[in-house]
This record gives structure tokens, C-alpha cells and sequence, in this order.
């Protein structure tokens, strides 16, 4: 096969062929789940920002994490809305990245985030009485600067490098309904080294962070043991936190083995539900738990639409 210069590559969709049959439905399907996640993760956001007894660590945390979500889901729902619409599924070269580099930095600072909110919950119950000491507004800050740099850094690091092992390429399909890094390092028509390197030092980092959340969590359920005080902030912070995390921890699993171990016997759907639980599950379920399980988030939602049927009612 003769080399392409990726410059004026338009590389193809290939997992979207599959749903000609019902793509009225799933364009449907899939403009509903996006709306629904902007309502979820943008009420939390707006109740947290307006008031201001919930600018403490844990629900400024929460914040970042919904806006998070609202970024990194505009990299997907947006494009695929479009691609269902359309006869060719196709993405330029650039695009392509700018779609990888936006889907795995989003889930990066996921990653980082969760850390950060663990952390906050291990000084709240392990060491309460330097709670306030410790987890300041310019600590808090700062936190939250590098949550979202290092993930940035990383993944502008893992795409330069795509970038340079790509110069030509052999192949323009993408397996799969959006991009990513790994498939678009597969179209090079020469193997490089850094490929391997770059993603190895990455998930050794991710790696470090979950090796992390598992030791706040020891030394919590540690003295949550010893106290009935602990145990009752555990279940109430601790355990939305902790489905978050499981769910987070479960679709990033399988998104991953399916890019590594997808295999031809596996129908498109499948692969394509696969693909998509990763982008669909987290952000909805997410804010859904916090909401519900947060008590003062959950009394200033049940308020506010106390509020809003007591005016239609005078009305």
C-alpha cells in the first residue's frame, strides 16, 4: 500500500457504517443523552457556584469534575449528532487528533480529580483537626490548577508523539466511532519505539493514582472502625465518591481492553456499545449520585423546584 502523507489525510469512521438501520433512532437516543447530561452536570455546577455555603473542597471538586464532563463530552456528542446525519463519516487528520486529545485529557483530569476528592475525604476523617489548615482556598487552587495541567501535559505529550510517528501513513479507516491516540498511532507505516514508551509512562502515572485512592480509602475505613461519627461522614461523602470511582474505574477498564483486545468475531454493535458506555455511564450517573446522595446539594434541588411550583401555583 502506498504511503499518504497525513497532512492531507481525511481518515474514516468505519464503527459508524454500522447503524444505517436505525440511525434515525440512535441520533435521537443520542441528542437525549446529551441534553439529559447538560442538565445533570449544569444544574450541579450552577447550584454549587450560586451558593456560597457550598464552596468547600468537596463540592468545588464536584464542580470541576461536571465541568469536566461538559468538556469532554462536547469532543464526542457534537461530532457523532453530525456523522449520524451524514452519508460519509469521515474526520480530517487534525480533527482526529484534536477529538483524541479531547476525549483523553477529559478522562485524564477524571482520573485526577477523584484523587483530589479522596484526599480531601482522607484529611476530613483522618485528620479533622487540620482540615482547615490543610486544605485551604489557595491550596485548593492550586490542586485544582494541576489536576488539570498534568493531564494536559501528558496527553499533549502522547499526541506530539503520535504527531511524529504519523508522518506518513498506511491505512486511513478508524475502527471505532471517534478517535483516539492509539488507533491513529496504528496507521503508521513504520512502528516507533515512543509509541510504546510514552503510553507506559502515562498509565504508570495513572496507575500511581489509583494505588493512591486505595490507601486514602484503607486508612478511612481504618478509623471509620473506631468512631460512629466517622463511620456517618463516610457513608455520607465517602460512598457517592466511591460509586463514582467504581464506575469511572469499570468503563475505563473496558474501553481499554476493547482497544487492546477488540476482535473480528465481536459484532459492530457490541464494539460499538463498547465504545460508547465510556462517554455514556460516567457522565450521567455521576451527577446523578452526588445529587441524590449529597444531602445539601439534593435539599437546594428539591428547593428550588419547591420554589418554581409554588410561583406557577400563585400564577
Amino acid at each position: 500500500m502506498d504511503n499518504v502523507s497525513s497532512i492531507d489525510t481525511v481518515l474514516t469512521l468505519i464503527g459508524i457504517s454500522g447503524t444505517q438501520r436505525y440511525r434515525a433512532t440512535l441520533f435521537f437516543l443520542t441528542l437525549l443523552c446529551y441534553c439529559v447530561i447538560w442538565l445533570v452536570n449544569l444544574v450541579i455546577i450552577v447550584i454549587i457556584i450560586v451558593d456560597k455555603s457550598l464552596h468547600e473542597p468537596m463540592y468545588i471538586f464536584l464542580c470541576n469534575m461536571c465541568i469536566n464532563t461538559l468538556y469532554g463530552t462536547a469532543g464526542f456528542y457534537p461530532k457523532f449528532l453530525m456523522d449520524l446525519l451524514s452519508s460519509s463519516y469521515v474526520i480530517s487528520y487534525a480533527g482526529c487528533l484534536l477529538q483524541g486529545f479531547v476525549l483523553h485529557s477529559s478522562s485524564s483530569a477524571d482520573s485526577t480529580t477523584l484523587a483530589l476528592m479522596a484526599y480531601d475525604r482522607y484529611v476530613a476523617i483522618c485528620r479533622p483537626l487540620v482540615y482547615h489548615s490543610v486544605m485551604t482556598k489557595q491550596r485548593i487552587c492550586v490542586l485544582l490548577f494541576f489536576a488539570w495541567l498534568i493531564p494536559f501535559y501528558l496527553l499533549l505529550t502522547s499526541t506530539v508523539t503520535t504527531i511524529t510517528s504519523t508522518t506518513r501513513i498506511c491505512g486511513s479507516h478508524i475502527p471505532r466511532i471517534y478517535c483516539i491516540n492509539y488507533w491513529v498511532g496504528e496507521l503508521a507505516c513504520q512502528a516507533s519505539i515512543t509509541n510504546v514508551i510514552i503510553p507506559a509512562f502515562n498509565y504508570t502515572f495513572y496507575i500511581t493514582l489509583v494505588l493512591f485512592v486505595i490507601w486514602t480509602y484503607i486508612y478511612m475505613i481504618k478509623t471509620c472502625i473506631k468512631s460512629k461519627e466517622n463511620r456517618q461522614k463516610f457513608m455520607a461523602t465517602c460512598v457517592p465518591h466511591f460509586f463514582c470511582l467504581i464506575i469511572f474505574t469499570f468503563s475505563l477498564f473496558f474501553d481499554l481492553v476493547y482497544i487492546r483486545f477488540s476482535t473480528k468475531h465481536i459484532s459492530q454493535s457490541v464494539k460499538n456499545f463498547l465504545a460508547l458506555e465510556f462517554i455514556f455511564f460516567p457522565p450521567i450517573i455521576n451527577p446523578l449520585i452526588y445529587g441524590y446522595k449529597l444531602t445539601r446539594i439534593r435539599n437546594k434541588i428539591t428547593q428550588f423546584l419547591c420554589c418554581k411550583h409554588e410561583t406557577s401555583r400563585l400564577k
